[in-house]
This record gives C-alpha cells, sequence and structure tokens, in this order.
C-alpha cells in the first residue's frame, strides 16, 4: 500500500511540475550538461517563435555568435556553484535581438552531480538611458570574447596571470588589477597591471582579507566601497583608492584565486561588476589551461632527462619497427648516433617483450635486451645494458679456475711423484739421487708458495682493507737489491741499471715497492723468452720519480695495455699456455702503485719490447691512497 501511495505522490508532483512550468508568464529553458533542450515551457515558445517539438532534444539557436563568450563565462561560473543573473540579448526565430534578464542556475543530482542548466527569461523594456547601458554592456562583451581569445592564446602561467589583471582593468575601467593566488591560508601577489612591481610575490593571511570575507559569503564578486579597511598589501600604493571589486577564479570546481579591480578616479557599478564575474570564470579556465601545459611540459621535461641522463641504452621503436627515439647512451654502447639509426630498424635483434635477450655487437660488446609495448600507441620501448664487464668476467673466472688447476697440478704431482719415490725407493737411491729429489721437491714447493702468495695478494688488493704505509725510502737502494744476482738466472739475458746518484727517496711503501718491482721483472724475464736485454732505469721528473723496466720480448698488443692490469687477464689468449701463470701480476703491480699514490703504464719499447712505467711520489700524497693491499704486505 505504502508503494502505491508513493507512486500516487510522485504522479502528483510530476503532474504539478508540468502546471507549473505551463502557467509560468516566464520562458523556462532546461538543458542537459551538453546544452541540448529538456524542457521548453509555452512562455519560451511565445517569447523566441519556436516550438517545443522543433527544439527538444537539440540546441536551440538563441545566442547570439558575439555573446557567446558571456554564455560560457556563465556557464563555468555556475559548473562551480554560483548563480548568474544578468541582462543580455537572446535570438528570435525570426532573427531579431530580445532584450532579456536571464537567471541561470544548474539541475543537480541529490549528490551534487551536475545534470545540466535550468534558465529564466524575462523580458526587460528599456528607457534611452538604459539601453545606452545595454549598448555599452555590449560593447564591453564583445571585447570580452577577444580578451578571452588573448588570455586563452597564452600558456606560460605568469604571463596568463598578468594578461588577467590588464584585461581586468581595460574592461572594468579600473585604474589597477591584480590576480592574487591561494595558498593555504595565505594569499600571494601572483599578477598586476599598474601596480608596482615591487610588491609582486607579497603575502596576507586569507582570513582578514576581502576574499576571506567573499568565500564565507558564497557568492561570486563583491563590491567594496570606502577608504577604511581598504589599505591592505596591494592597495596602500594606490592613491585615491576608494572602490575594490573582487572575484573568485575557480579551477577544477576549486577556489584558486581572485581578481581585484582597484577604482582611484572613477566609480564602478554593477556592469562593472559583471563584466568581472564573467571574466573571473574565464579567467579559472584560462589558469586550468596554462597549469595542464606547465604539468605537461614539466613531465616532458623530466622525462627527456630520465631518457638523456640513464646509462642504460633507451630507444622507442614506432608501431612499424623504426627508431624514433635514441638516447645518449644507445649512441655510446652501440656506436650509432642517433641520425644514422631514427628512421630505421635498431642495430641488434630484439626479444620477446617481458622477456631478456643477450647479444654481441660486432665489436664485440655484450648488451642485455629488454623490450615493452605502450598498448594505447602501438610503440616499443626498448632498453639495453652494458654486460661485456659481467661476461669478460665470468669468462675469465673459468679461465682463471682451469689455469689455475694446471698451474697447480703440475708442481703437486711432481712433488708426489717424487715423494712416493723417496718413500718406496729410499734405500735404493744413491745419495745424489735422493738429493736431486728433495731439491726438486723444494723447488716446487717453493713454487706452489709463491702461486698460493700471488692469489692471496690478488684477492686482498681488490678488497677494501687498510691503506700501505706512506714514509720516504730509497728507491735507488731497492733497485739494485731487486736486481742483484739476477744476471746469474740466465744466460740469455743481460741485466743494466742505470740510476743517478743523486736521485731523491720516494714516498711510499718500501716492501709493497720490492714487491711491485720483483713482479716487473719477472714479466721482463718471461715475456722475452729469446733473451736480450733487460734494463732498469729511474730518473726524477718534478715533484715524483719515474722507474722504467724495459725487455726485447714479445711486446704487448695496444688494445691489450690497459687489459693486462685487469685481474686474471694476460696480453694474449695463449699467453698463459705459453708462459704459465693466473694473471694476477700485474693487477697486483698497478694496486700496490696506486696505494701509494702513484701509477702504472705499459708502453711500447722502441726497437720492440714493453716498457713498464712506473711513477711514484717524492713527497707525501695529499689524497686518499687506493686500499687494499696493507695486508697481503704485512
Amino acid at each position: 500500500m505504502e508503494s502505491d501511495h508513493r507512486d500516487e505522490w510522485d504522479a502528483e508532483d510530476e503532474g504539478l511540475a508540468r502546471a507549473v512550468l505551463a502557467g509560468s508568464a516566464n520562458a523556462i529553458v532546461a538543458l542537459d550538461r551538453d546544452l541540448s533542450v529538456l524542457s521548453w515551457n509555452p512562455a519560451a515558445e511565445q517569447l523566441f517563435g519556436w516550438s517545443a517539438a522543433e527544439v527538444l532534444g537539440r540546441r536551440a539557436p538563441l545566442v547570439p555568435g558575439e555573446l557567446m563568450a558571456e554564455h560560457n563565462a556563465v556557464l563555468e561560473r555556475v559548473r562551480n556553484g554560483g548563480q548568474v543573473s544578468l541582462r543580455t540579448k537572446r535570438l528570435h526565430r525570426d532573427g531579431r535581438l530580445i532584450d532579456v534578464q536571464v537567471d541561470t542556475g544548474a539541475l543537480r543530482t541529490d549528490a551534487g552531480a551536475l545534470l545540466g542548466y535550468v534558465n529564466v527569461y524575462h523580458v526587460t523594456k528599456e528607457d534611452e538611458a538604459a539601453r545606452d547601458r545595454v549598448v555599452r554592456r555590449a560593447r564591453l562583451v564583445r571585447r570580452l570574447t577577444d580578451v578571452v581569445g588573448d588570455i586563452n592564446a597564452e600558456l606560460d602561467l605568469p604571463v596568463v596571470l598578468d594578461r588577467i589583471a590588464a584585461s581586468l582593468t581595460e574592461l572594468t575601467g579600473a585604474d589597477a588589477g591584480g590576480f592574487v593566488q591561494i595558498e593555504g591560508d595565505r594569499l600571494r601577489l601572483v599578477g598586476s597591471h599598474q601596480l608596482p612591481t615591487s610588491i609582486r610575490g607579497a603575502t596576507a593571511d586569507l582570513g582578514s582579507s576581502l576574499v576571506g570575507k567573499l568565500l564565507r559569503t558564497g557568492k561570486p564578486v563583491m563590491l567594496e566601497t570606502g577608504h577604511d579597511g581598504l589599505q591592505d598589501l596591494i592597495w596602500a600604493q594606490l592613491d585615491g583608492l576608494h572602490t575594490i571589486a573582487v572575484g573568485i577564479a575557480a579551477v577544477g570546481g576549486r577556489p584558486y584565486g581572485a581578481l581585484y579591480a582597484l577604482f582611484a578616479r572613477r566609480k564602478a557599478g554593477h556592469l562593472e561588476l559583471e563584466l568581472l564575474e564573467l571574466l573571473a570564470g574565464h579567467a579559472g579556465i584560462a589558469v586550468a589551461n596554462a597549469m595542464a601545459y606547465q604539468d605537461a611540459v614539466r613531465q616532458r621535461a623530466h622525462e627527456r632527462a630520465v631518457f638523456d641522463a640513464s646509462a642504460d641504452g633507451i630507444a622507442v621503436l614506432d608501431g612499424k619497427g623504426a627508431v624514433i627515439q635514441w638516447n645518449p647512451s644507445a649512441a655510446e654502447l652501440t656506436g650509432f648516433p642517433a641520425h644514422e639509426v631514427i628512421g630505421g630498424p635498431p642495430p641488434f635483434a630484439l626479444p620477446v617483450p617481458g622477456e631478456k635477450l643477450t647479444i654481441q655487437l660486432p665489436s664485440g660488446r655484450w648488451l642485455d635486451v629488454l623490450c615493452a609495448e605502450i598498448n594505447e600507441t602501438g610503440e616499443i620501448v626498448v632498453d639495453f645494458r652494458d654486460v661485456t664487464r659481467a661476461k669478460e668476467l665470468e669468462e675469465a673466472k673459468d679461465l682463471f679456475l682451469a689455469t689455475t688447476s694446471h698451474e697447480l697440478r703440475t708442481p703437486i704431482t711432481i712433488v708426489r711423484g717424487f715423494a712416493s719415490t723417496l718413500a718406496t725407493r729410499w734405500d735404493k737411491l744413491s745419495d745424489d739421487e735422493r738429493r736431486s729429489a728433495v731439491h726438486t721437491i723444494a723447488e716446487r714447493a717453493k713454487s706452489l708458495g709463491h702461486l698460493i702468495d700471488q692469489l692471496l695478494l690478488g684477492s686482498r688488493a681488490g678488497a677494501a682493507e687498510p691503506s700501505v704505509r706512506a714514509e720516504p725510502f730509497d728507491l735507488a737502494e731497492r733497485v739494485r737489491a731487486a736486481t742483484l744476482g739476477l744476471p746469474v738466472l740466465s744466460d740469455r739475458h743481460r741485466i743494466e741499471v742505470s740510476i743517478p746518484d743523486d736521485l731523491p727517496a720516494a714516498h711510499g711503501d718500501e716492501l709493497a715497492t720490492d714487491i711491485l718491482l720483483g713482479q716487473l721483472l719477472e714479466n721482463a724475464f718471461k715475456y722475452s723468452p729469446d733473451g736480450g736485454l733487460i734494463r732498469v732505469a729511474a730518473w726524477p721528473e718534478g715533484d715524483r720519480v719515474v722507474l722504467v723496466v724495459d725487455d726485447e720480448g714479445i711486446g704487448i698488443p695496444p688494445a691489450d695495455r690497459e687489459r693486462v692490469f685487469e685481474r686474471f687477464v694476460q696480453g694474449d689468449s695463449g699467453d698463459r699456455r705459453r708462459f704459465g701463470g693466473v694473471g694476477l701480476g700485474l693487477y697486483i703491480v698497478r694496486s700496490l702503485a696506486k696505494a701509494q699514490g702513484g701509477e702504472v703504464t705499459a708502453l711500447a719499447r722502441p726497437g720492440g719490447g714493453t716498457r713498464m712505467r712506473v711513477v711514484l711520489n717524492t713527497t707525501a700524497h695529499v689524497e686518499n691512497p687506493v686500499t687494499g693491499v696493507d695486508s697481503a704486505l704485512r
């Protein structure tokens, strides 16, 4: 029963609403959000000449073109929660203009969602003075169209705010104008016209300001007259100020700021207030557009900065697979500059989106490649990074294990063989045979110890351990000690030492330098299997001392002169098999040199062979030394 009564009441309410519309002396037109006619009462038919059947469901051509900016400003104000009443003109079906008063409000759901608009039209009859005002107003409203176009043509927010302030003075005849932004509980002057530049950026309390007062009233505009209470942050420097018109500009339905029209020499009235309200509506739109543009520009700038600064190579491909963006790292990793690849396919294969593909470029560089598709555009983003070092280290570790196993197996096999022979055939061996076996075991044990020392020193040289000692020591004495007795070790090599008597003392670690020099001399012998001259020389060079070790051996290819100082690397892939070793010697040498604040480089020797050039300090090194070798030396 209750449902039946409700249906009856709803039917009665709907009938009553139709009766009100039909009986109203004023034209009432309801529009949806797209401005199509929802309701068109008999008074509207009589006033504008179109029947309801002709306009329902379509846009009624009521607004003259020159008043469209005004009309849009009214709708913007209504969308933000206001109601607008203004005098204007509308078109009759026969083309003539009708003077009307229009009251515009919003149609909303109970929850406040916008459904459309309601316009109530009253016919106005003006005397000659009123008609003059209407003509003036129409002229200003037409000018408003140009002003709005000018404001919206600019997307730089500070310029937009200044143009709003200037347009405000032009339309209303105000002596100065300003735009203040609401920042929490403060106001900040961000746009001005005919005001001193010194007050730009000044702030004031929102609650005690005219903007705060206007917000509390819930109205869109306000006119304040009288000298008292008008002298605050903006207005104090405008001589003769007597009237202020304030209008709220909303962005996204929320108050963003306010327009101030300041009058010092002329009076302001309802027309000026109306124009202010219309301009405030358009100002909100212009500010929102400028803010959206700035956000887009800022986001693109951030994306571009990340794109350009990324250590990974990044490429963007269009739907056909052609490169449309190619960042600096992509050019560096592949060797292809952007202008060579844009417009064509990338210079390597691509994985299936979501998977990783490891490829090697013709240059020898290894890349890990990933890609993802942008569903909205069909574009593909490709990310690739250099994994050459990781691949080389992986290969070096494998080679290191194989080489170390080989280097350890040979002396261990010999030691085990001779030890077994001594154990099983001791009584059958002569003293010379036993002495020779023990000597061989001792020599091989010494080789094993040297190999283990290298492995231990190489591992500690790369660890974060305390630095080496830094103190003066006699480099000439260290060279003489290291080369003493070398000539008797080989009948195919000649040793030459060239050191001036006045060679200054080096500043560093004496023991580290002994190890460094010993390794360089060992390499000079090992990598000159056919013999020749091995020359050690030293000389002062500014506040540093230079030490070189020259040989006439196989030399180092130019491409390998830096690589030989890495762990587990030798100059040629066959060097380990030919000369033995695990590729740690020069890595240790460079670590020891750097730990003392020095440096070591590999050079080609004139006439063939290799020059190892070491530079050490002769005074205390002020920078933090490279760490990681001290424990290996003590």
